[in-house]
């Protein structure tokens, strides 16, 4: 049987040798017979061959590619890979005409092993991201001119002026909850949002960096709890570094078994259906399975300092 150790250093070896130098039949040591690829966001499933004939066009686009494996997480039968990839566009990729731009681009690819190989694998990664990077314009209608390349680069704010406009912005303040093999787990975040009631869609933005952050990629479910104004030391616990912090709180399992926060304002249980890579952070797209809302009034967060959500002046209707 491979040990964990030898598959990962195997799939790195493969990745350099194919994405780095275009020697694309090293993947056939770490590739199943009938590995199947997919993207997310498209039907189209690749096997091994073809994914080997896009690699070339890659390169061929790209001809100094170069594809760093940042980490790679391994649960059981399940091998999540995370990479960035960099090079210099100098031919035609997919009618985009030459731009001869440096680009940097990552992902994620989620894969099922099978005796040691790889039989099949999702990625997810940000194509609008890549042809930003490219100067393309991705806002299209239905009559709009193909994309073509933005005549200059859009600069970025001053990081002062940028915190400034993060202070302006008021949240509630919610426990990001899951179990992880028997125990819960759980950090404070304020990342979060309503995508959509039908279907009923959130998602919640986590730091890699975050302790919490390996279980949550590995669940299925996740809960989310939107603290109450008297839970200020429930705040303080999750913004610790303590090993245990559900052991100093109040909590009862969701249907699924996500540990949902005793005496909140709302709990919510979800299912995590999508894991997006943004750098520094991984988002959960999530489908809402469970709800419980309370008579207690939110928690609210702004510019640092707690407040009591249900002290908040109501501004005049200015039509009336």
């Amino acid at each position: 049987m491979t040990s964990e150790s030898q598959l990962k250093d195997r799939v790195r070896e493969a990745w350099h040798e194919a994405w780095d130098k275009g020697n694309v039949d090293a993947l056939d040591g770490v590739l199943a017979d009938d590995f199947a690829r997919t993207t997310h966001g498209s039907d189209r499933s690749l096997s091994a061959a073809a994914f080997k004939e896009e690699i070339l066009a890659a390169r061929r686009a790209f001809p100094d590619l170069t594809t760093s494996i940042d980490d790679i997480v391994e649960d059981g039968d399940q091998l999540a890979i995370f990479w960035t990839s960099r090079g210099t566009h100098r031919e035609e990729l997919h009618g985009i005409p030459t731009t001869n731009r440096e680009v940097t681009t990552s992902g994620s690819n989620l894969c099922t092993v099978v005796d040691g190989r790889l039989q099949s694998e999702r990625v997810t990664w940000d194509t609008q991201h890549l042809l930003s990077a490219l100067g393309i314009s991705t806002v299209r209608h239905d009559d709009a001119p193909p994309p073509t390349v933005a005549s200059s680069p859009v600069g970025e704010p001053d990081p002062e002026l940028l915190k400034g406009f993060n202070r302006q912005f008021v949240t509630g303040v919610t426990v990001v909850s899951t179990m992880d093999d028997h125990r819960p787990r759980g950090l404070a975040v304020n990342a979060y949002c309503s995508i959509s009631l039908d279907p009923p869609l959130v998602m919640v933005c986590i730091q890699r960096t975050s302790s919490t952050w390996p279980a949550l990629f590995r669940a299925t479910h996740l809960g989310v709890n939107v603290l109450g104004r008297s839970q200020h030391d429930v705040v303080s616990v999750f913004a610790s570094k303590e090993p245990d912090k559900f052991a100093q709180v109040g909590w009862h399992p969701g249907p699924h078994g996500s540990p949902l926060v005793t005496g909140s304002a709302a709990m919510l249980e979800a299912e995590i259906q999508e894991r997006f890579q943004a750098k520094t952070h991984t988002i959960f797209v999530c489908r809402v399975r469970h709800a419980e809302v309370n008579d207690e009034e939110p928690m609210i967060y702004k510019a640092g300092k707690f407040f009591d959500g249900g002290n908040l002046a109501a501004l005049q209707d200015g039509r009336s």
